[in-house]
């Protein structure tokens, strides 16, 4: 192949692809949709309950005092907090990192 045979050859070639996500090409999307709602929903209802558990493990620990106990409930709450953050932030933290995808 001679470098002007590479040329039109490279030169041929699509210059950009514009792939985009849509709702119509599988069916299901919407009920997929709604699964995933419920299931950040139950998520978030899962971390309250953690957050509750954990500050009553860490009130006990700390009445009765024992160090033990009320470092195990502050983790609790900490983790619980976090679990709610990704919970509530995994649209946006997917979104975001979909626009960084996008501009590389």
């Amino acid at each position: 192949m001679t470098l002007t045979e590479s040329a039109l050859f490279l030169a041929s070639l699509p210059a950009q692809v514009d792939i985009t996500p849509n709702d119509s090409g599988l069916p299901g999307i919407a009920q997929l949709r709604t699964i995933v709602g419920a299931v950040m929903t139950i998520g978030l209802v899962l971390a309250v309950l953690a957050l509750i558990i954990s500050a009553i493990v860490w009130a006990v620990g700390a009445n009765s005092s024992n160090p033990h106990l009320a470092g195990r409930g502050k983790t609790g709450v900490l983790i619980a907090c976090g679990a709610a953050v990704i919970c509530g932030g995994a649209v946006t933290f997917v979104n975001f990192f979909w626009g960084v995808g996008q501009s590389v």
